[in-house]
């Protein structure tokens, strides 16, 4: 159990080998906070529709997230300020319209495996 810190050696365990590998798996805080505060920017389903829209659709303009989201241009423009903001999506400026695109990497990733996905685990017909 040489992965269990200082702290918690006392602490009775059922299977060392595996808590080890647990330890490994959880990594740093600071890795797991990055990773919840990804996580936090697509826990709403506004963003997470303009972000899935952005992923499929390319570089495209407020107005058109709007339309295609049925979110209001406001509500669409503070989104994106705030993504922008995570450095999550890019605006490009393209005379005197904005069009944003994904330029997170992991964040792609994550989206290209979500429309990838018929129904989320859990809500599939005949499950239970």
């Amino acid at each position: 159990m040489h992965l269990v810190p200082a702290e918690r050696a006392g602490q009775r365990t059922i299977d060392g080998h595996r808590v080890c590998d647990a330890i490994a798996a959880v990594g740093e805080p600071e890795r797991v906070r990055a990773w919840a505060d990804r996580f936090s920017l697509l826990s709403d389903p506004g963003r997470l529709s303009l972000l899935l829209a952005l992923h499929e659709a390319g570089p495209i303009a407020v107005s058109d997230l709007a339309v295609a989201t049925g979110m209001r241009d406001t509500a669409v423009s503070q989104a994106l300020r705030l993504l922008r903001a995570a450095g999550v999506v890019q605006g490009e400026k393209d005379g005197r319209i904005v069009r944003y695109r994904v330029i997170d990497g992991l964040i792609s990733a994550l989206l290209t495996h979500c429309a990838s996905v018929a129904e989320p685990a859990g809500e599939a017909t005949g499950a239970g």
